[in-house]
């Protein structure tokens, strides 16, 4: 679910502008999983553009307190929200942990890194949903070190099925600035894509785990 449709299409439109977001129907990419896709995200650059990263800054701090009350932390998720998951809690002037993939080979051997009180209440700051399965990997560390997690904002969804009934399986409200659905009716409006590729583009999101697959038989 989106915070609100305004700061949703200014987040597309943002990313679109840093090219953090490429949209290409013709030439597909292929993601870590496998899945061939028309569309790839990275939202890290968005750290390269102070104006940009300001707003995604202030527009998380101004929704996160509205739409779950003021946490006592705030968690990003490794990698790619470390950056803007510190920058959140600088400014709302809360205290900063981040979450492995998986705990550390050595050492404490943390999978939390950072000062965490069994039961605070955390806000976790993502940067980007496709599955969630990894976002939820992290929620279910922060849990397993006592904290009590009062939801997850990310930067942006792909609105997949899948993930939807995997945070409804994991009992968390996930909130974003911007989702697929928002990005492709700019997309098409600002005359980034043509009518046919939004076409495919569309055709994607409905089976993104199979599309482009090459049937063999």
């Amino acid at each position: 679910m989106i915070f609100n449709k305004d700061t949703a299409e200014k987040t597309a439109e943002l990313l679109l502008q840093i090219n953090a977001i490429k949209l290409n129907p013709e030439n597909s990419f292929t993601w870590a999983s496998g899945w061939k896709s028309p569309i790839y995200c990275d939202n890290r650059l968005i750290l390269s553009f102070p104006t940009i990263r300001n707003y995604i800054r202030d527009e998380f701090a101004k929704n996160i307190e509205k739409q779950f009350g003021k946490p006592e932390v705030i968690a990003g998720v490794a990698t790619g929200a470390i950056g803007i998951g510190m920058l959140v809690a600088e400014s709302m002037g809360l205290p900063f942990v981040y979450v492995r993939p998986e705990p550390k080979k050595h050492g404490r051997q943390n999978q939390v890194e950072g000062f965490l009180q069994k039961g605070q209440n955390v806000v976790v700051v993502e940067d980007l949903i496709s599955t969630g399965n990894s976002s939820l990997l992290a929620v279910e560390a922060l849990r397993a070190a006592g904290a009590n997690i009062k939801g997850m904002a990310a930067i942006f969804t792909y609105g997949f099925d899948v993930a939807e009934e995997n945070f409804k399986n994991a009992k968390l409200d996930l909130y974003t600035l911007s989702n697929y659905q928002n990005l492709l009716n700019l997309a098409v409006a600002k005359k980034y894509i043509t009518e046919k590729e939004e076409s495919t583009l569309r055709e994607w999101s409905v089976t993104p785990s199979t599309w482009g697959q090459v049937d063999s038989n």
